[in-house]
């Protein structure tokens, strides 16, 4: 693989983010236009206590993923009612086309007491090109379940081989670095599949991407390309503690190849996509997104600091 940084392509700074939203552009995902593109990302504002909500917001690009052509005055979905499993916000968002419509497949995310957070995948739907989405309801279409009790998130949709097919996270454990820290989790890579796009049966627990680093490996945003006949992922990985403030413990990108979706090779030295020193990526690099503009193979991620100050771009040749 040919990899070519090419990089900051959007800040995340006022005026690009909706009115009331501070800081971060993460994981951006692309919706092709006729003429361009459309890249959503989650932003943050902030409720009265200064604690965060996440935002779903998005950019319009030419075709050359550099010229803005507008940004989003106000966040494209509303975030859940009280109570709901998307109640303090929704990142990421992943999108598609499914016949007129826009789906957006949504991690909805809310607080909890022992732990500091809890997730499940929702489904939102657009009638006007991607620009707003509804909810059909206020619970998940995958949630945590039987084998996988916590966490499920960062659903990754496409439509291949008759079937909508996900690829996605859960949660296998949380665990302390030492009795007084915070609880860290750790999540794995699965697969779902589903005949609606909405009844989705799940891996059961079943990780398909192996660990690198240790069975306390974190796996995070799966981004996949069914290219050539081939399906290529680009993902995220970290250690379980320590990942916010030592760079050698934090976000990095992985590769993985598969002949059917479900049995992958991990071949993360064919991306070898590392940090700039000095630059906006050189301590993390995170929530990617693959994907095809205008015949070319781009990858967006974000960098530094889980996405503050915005993403950038590589382009690739398989």
């Amino acid at each position: 693989m040919k990899v070519e940084k090419l990089g900051l392509i959007f800040e995340a700074r006022t005026p690009f983010l909706p009115e009331g939203c501070v800081s971060h552009a993460q994981s951006p995902q692309v919706l092709p236009l006729d003429d361009g593109c459309r890249i959503y990302f989650s932003t943050r504002s902030q409720d009265e206590t200064g604690k965060f909500l996440s935002h779903v917001s998005f950019v319009e690009m030419e075709g050359d993923l550099r010229t803005i052509r507008r940004t989003a005055q106000k966040p494209a979905i509303e975030l859940g009612a009280l109570g709901t499993f998307d109640e303090h916000g929704i990142f990421p968002l992943n999108v598609l086309r499914v016949d007129d419509e826009v789906w957006g497949y949504t991690t909805g995310w809310n607080r909890r007491v022992s732990v500091s957070v809890d997730t499940g995948i929702g489904r939102v739907v657009s009638r006007d090109g991607g620009l707003n989405f509804f909810r059909e309801g206020d619970g998940p279409v995958l949630g945590p379940n039987l084998h996988e009790p916590f966490l499920v998130g960062d659903g990754f949709v496409i439509r291949a081989n008759g079937q909508f097919m996900m690829w996605y996270i859960f949660g296998t454990r949380w665990a302390r670095s030492s009795p007084e820290a915070a609880p860290d989790r750790v999540y794995k890579i699965g697969k779902a599949t589903s005949q609606d796009g909405i009844n989705w049966q799940s891996s059961h627990g079943r990780a398909v991407i192996p660990d690198k680093i240790g069975v306390d490996e974190c796996q995070a945003l799966p981004s996949v390309l069914l290219h050539d006949g081939v399906f290529h992922m680009v993902f995220c990985y970290r250690d379980i503690h320590g990942f916010r403030d030592d760079p050698s413990k934090s976000y990095r990108l992985g590769y993985a190849r598969s002949q059917d979706g479900q049995n992958w090779e991990r071949l993360d030295d064919e991306l070898g996509l590392v940090g700039t020193p000095g630059d906006w990526d050189a301590e993390m690099q995170c929530y990617p997104h693959l994907c095809k503009i205008e015949d070319e193979l781009y990858l967006l991620y974000n960098g530094n600091r889980f996405g503050r100050d915005g993403f950038g771009l590589a382009r690739l040749q398989l």
